[in-house]
C-alpha cells in the first residue's frame, strides 16, 4: 500500500486567509465596514503570548483591525468582565477572544458567558454551543472547523463514514463530533475511559485525535486507508539532547497505513488561526446587516 497523502494545513490555511482578505476588502467597499478583532491576554504565559502575537499579525495581514488588551496576572475577575462589557458595546469590535487558560482566580465559564454570543469568535459561548448542537447557524470553534476542512480536502463526501474522535473537550472533541454528525457521519467519541481504545479506533474511516498525549495513537490502531487528523502538539526530548514537536499520533507508523494524514507541525495548527479570521469576518457581516 502507498504511503499516505500528507495534508498540507499550511497551504490550505493560506488559501482561506487569502479568501478572507479579499472578502474583507469587499465588505469595506460595499458597506464601509472593517472587521475588528479584540484579543484579551491576562498574565504572562509564554505560549499564550506567542498565540496572541500570531493572531494579531494575522488579523492585520487580512486587512482587519486588531485590538490587543494585555492585562496583568493580578487583574481581578470584575475588571476583566468590565473590559468585556466595554468590548461588547463597541461597534468597531466584531470579534472578542479571551486567551485561555486564565489565572486560577478567574472563572473561565463566567468570562466566556459574558461575551456577546454574536462576537464570540471562539465559539465557546453556551448559546453558540447549543446552536451548533441543534444544527443552527452559529460561530463554530476554530480548531474543529479547521479539522473538518482538512478532512474534506481529501474526502469531500463524509456521509456514511464511521468517524472516531479521541478526546471529549469542549474546545475540540465535543464540537468536532457535532460537525461530523452534521456531515452524516456515524460518530463515536472515545476518551480515557474507553474500553479497548485500539479496537474502537480501528473501526474508523476517519480519526480525529485530540487527546493531548504524545504519539499515543499507534499505526496498528489505524484502519488501512483511513483519514487521520492529528490535533495534538507536544514537544518531546530527542536522543541528542534537543527536542521536536509531535502530535497525538505516531506519525511514522500511521503514514504507512492511512490514506491521508495531517503532519505536526503544519497540519491543524495553521487552520485554527485561518478559521478565527473567517469567524471574525462572519461576525462583522452579521453586525453590518443588523
Amino acid at each position: 500500500m502507498a504511503r499516505a497523502t500528507i495534508i498540507d494545513g499550511k497551504a490550505i490555511g493560506e488559501g482561506i486567509r487569502r479568501e478572507v482578505a479579499a472578502e474583507v476588502q469587499a465588505l469595506n467597499r460595499e458597506r464601509g465596514v472593517t472587521p475588528g478583532l479584540a484579543v484579551v491576554l491576562v498574565g504572562e504565559d509564554p505560549a499564550s503570548q506567542v498565540y496572541v502575537r500570531t493572531k494579531a499579525k494575522s488579523t492585520r495581514d487580512a486587512g482587519m483591525q486588531s485590538f490587543e488588551h494585555k492585562l496583568s496576572a493580578e487583574t481581578s475577575q470584575g475588571a476583566l468582565l468590565e473590559l468585556i462589557g466595554e468590548l461588547n458595546r463597541r461597534r468597531d469590535v466584531h470579534g472578542i477572544l479571551v486567551q485561555l487558560p486564565l489565572p486560577k482566580h478567574i472563572d473561565s465559564g463566567r468570562v466566556i458567558e459574558a461575551i456577546d454570543p454574536a462576537k464570540d469568535v471562539d465559539g465557546f459561548h453556551p448559546m453558540n454551543v447549543g446552536r451548533l448542537a441543534l444544527g443552527a447557524s452559529a460561530l463554530v470553534p476554530c480548531t474543529p472547523s479547521g479539522c473538518l476542512i482538512l478532512a474534506k480536502s481529501v474526502q469531500p463526501e463524509l456521509a456514511g463514514l464511521e468517524a472516531v474522535v479521541i478526546g471529549r473537550s469542549n474546545i475540540v472533541g465535543k464540537p468536532m463530533a457535532q460537525l461530523l454528525l452534521a456531515e452524516s457521519c456515524t460518530v463515536t467519541i472515545a476518551h480515557s475511559r474507553t474500553r479497548d481504545l485500539p479496537a474502537v479506533v480501528r473501526r474508523a474511516d476517519l480519526v480525529v485525535a485530540a487527546v493531548g498525549k504524545a504519539e499515543m495513537v499507534k499505526g496498528s490502531w489505524i484502519k488501512p486507508g483511513a483519514v487521520v487528523i492529528d490535533v495534538g502538539i507536544q514537544r518531546i526530548a530527542t536522543a541528542d539532547g534537543k527536542s521536536r514537536l509531535v502530535g497525538d499520533v505516531a506519525f511514522q507508523e500511521a503514514v504507512e497505513v492511512a490514506s491521508a494524514i495531517t503532519p505536526v507541525p503544519g497540519g491543524v495548527g495553521p487552520m485554527t488561526v485561518a478559521c478565527l479570521l473567517r469567524n471574525t469576518l462572519q461576525a462583522a457581516r452579521q453586525a453590518s446587516r443588523a
